[in-house]
């Protein structure tokens, strides 16, 4: 081959190499651009909640905060900790916006790897639920973990967190020998349906106001589920980035599809209103799955609220019961009515 053909070929070679690597950066680029946005739509959230930081801690000692969560210790892990220090979020105190400290850790958590792709995990399997397309491990591997698979059991795991904190669901391998994945609500639904990605966020929220209901003696002022609210970011005279309008979420959307109950104090001048547990959660959820929740909120476990746990176990064993009688009360009838029919027929 001539030498000047030669020299071509190495610079068309050069070139496409070149090309290839400005794509590879490209890409790249794109994907944490990706992974920052849907960051910041929903840990703005969890901010304050996923804080471990003692000044935190401190602000959350309100009259209204259970003493319980006001002497709990929240996660220190190394992650959360970053993600909590989003200084973009909504709820993120004035003193805070801007501190050194702060950005060091948000810039930390940019800069994981293994958080992005978490991140990005977390937007893949919720587009794979919405569209009822099967999640399997290897899909995951394919198009989301890539060249990371050997650290595939760590970014499951910490996309598997963000998906319980945040929108209130629970991925489980369903299929241990084919690996296949599936996302289950924390809410038992009484007949096949599955949860929009619009209304997903929502029983995220649902499970804290269920979860402040509870821990207020199963029923809550309103003033006393803001305070908590607040506390996490989330106002009810502001769009939230995941929640959207959160007063209308809680007052309206859940009153309606009867999972809160919302109603006036009574004698309250001027009016005053309370939620309550409304039939829905009492049917889908129970209050032992409402403290695991918070439990996992704090990184600690049911029984650190002994009396909440207490409480839980008791309706756990009202439940019981309550089945045990049902299923006598059904087979006391059937019999009764088998032996009227053979009586008729008798006759």
């Amino acid at each position: 081959m001539p030498r000047g053909q030669k020299s071509k070929l190495r610079a068309r070679e050069k070139r496409r190499q070149a090309r290839q690597a400005h794509d590879e950066i490209q890409s790249q680029d794109l994907e944490g651009a990706q992974a920052f946005a849907v960051e910041e739509d929903y840990y703005s959230s969890l901010q304050p909640v996923l804080n471990g930081s003692p000044q935190n801690v401190t602000a959350a000692e309100t009259p209204s905060t259970p003493k319980e969560l006001q002497e709990t210790p929240l996660s220190t892990d190394d992650t959360t900790a970053a993600v909590s220090c989003t200084n973009s979020c909504e709820g993120a105190s004035k003193q805070d916006e801007g501190s050194p400290e702060s950005s060091k850790a948000f810039e930390g958590f940019r800069r994981d790897p293994l958080n992005k792709k978490a991140v990005l995990l977390v937007q893949f399997l919720l587009k794979k639920y919405q569209s009822k397309e099967p999640i399997t491990k290897d899909d995951m591997l394919k198009f989301v973990i890539k060249k990371y698979k050997l650290h595939f059991n760590e970014i499951i795991r910490r996309a598997s967190e963000h998906l319980e904190l945040a929108f209130g669901v629970d991925l489980k391998e369903v299929d241990p020998i084919r690996h296949h994945y599936a996302l289950v609500s924390k809410l038992q639904f009484s007949c096949d349906e599955t949860i929009s990605e619009e209304n997903m966020p929502k029983t995220g929220l649902l499970m804290i106001v269920l979860g402040v209901i509870f821990m207020n003696g199963n029923r809550a002022s309103e003033e006393a589920v803001w305070e908590v609210l607040n506390l996490m970011g989330v106002y009810a005279d502001k769009i939230h980035l995941l929640y959207g309008e959160p007063k209308k979420v809680i007052t309206k959307d859940l009153v309606q599809l009867n999972y809160l109950e919302y109603r006036q104090i009574p004698d309250s001048d001027p009016p005053r209103y309370e939620f309550l547990w409304g039939p829905r959660a009492h049917a889908e959820t129970t209050k032992m799955r409402v403290l695991e929740f918070l439990a996992k909120i704090y990184d600690t476990v049911p029984t650190a609220f002994p009396l909440w746990y207490e409480e839980a176990l008791r309706d756990q064993e009202e439940r019981v019961r309550a089945r045990a009688a049902a299923r006598a009360r059904v087979t006391a009838i059937v019999p009764s009515r088998t032996l009227a029919s053979c009586c008729f027929h008798t006759k």
